[in-house]
């Protein structure tokens, strides 16, 4: 990323961040499959999509948030599930979520692997755990080691 796209990111996440509170009125939910709901009706996929793209966590909740409107989420686990990784050379991975969102990491190092679950942090600090079939492909690619 140039240093000019830092900047620019540096300062539209100052002014959204900035931005007040709509209402106090949960109108946004997404399970802990990452299916997105609005007014608990679900939430067509190419409207989930959009949407992620101006979602934010922020002090640990979440926020749809435009310079000019800040609505609360309600996460259930984490926004994003990942269903494919795809292994990358020097320039990191891939990981494709639920939504059919590619997003690039620097490489394994990015993911925290616990007992339960194995997540990763995003753009804009957003969570994202690994689903259950991506989740056994990671154990047995990079944790389970042959004798």
């Amino acid at each position: 990323m140039s240093d000019k796209s830092i900047c620019a990111e540096q300062t539209l996440t100052q002014l959204t961040k900035e931005t007040e509170l709509c209402t106090q009125a949960v109108l946004f939910k997404i399970d802990g499959k990452g299916d997105w709901f609005y007014l608990d009706e679900p939430l067509p996929s190419k409207f989930a999509r959009l949407f992620s793209s101006i979602l934010y966590q922020v002090d640990g909740e979440y926020f749809l948030i435009t310079p000019a409107e800040k609505l609360k989420v309600e996460v259930v686990d984490h926004p994003l599930v990942v269903v494919d990784y795809l292994k990358g050379n020097e320039a990191g991975m891939d990981v494709v979520t639920s939504l059919g969102i590619v997003h690039k990491i620097s490489g394994i190092q990015d993911f925290d692997i616990k007992d339960e679950e194995i997540t990763l942090t995003l753009e804009r600090e957003n969570t994202a755990k690994l689903g259950r079939a991506c989740y056994y492909r990671f154990i047995n690619e990079y944790i389970l080691v042959d004798n």
